[in-house]
């Protein structure tokens, strides 16, 4: 199982509600909904490595 880093966030409340609205929606924990969002907003920036990138770093 991999590590996950924790960390505190604050954010607006209304704009949580949206999140969690749509974590609802997606059958997703607003924690889950968050972590989705960062990825894919990574991969389409074109900033996320593959997996095998990351393991032939190490």
């Amino acid at each position: 199982m991999s590590k996950k880093k924790t960390f505190a966030l604050r954010i607006d409340p209304e704009l949580f509600k949206q999140i969690e609205k749509w974590a609802d929606d997606e059958f997703r924990s607003v924690n889950g909904q968050i972590e989705w969002m960062i990825s894919k907003s990574l991969k389409d920036a074109k900033r996320l490595k593959s997996k095998k990138q990351n393991e032939s770093e190490e």
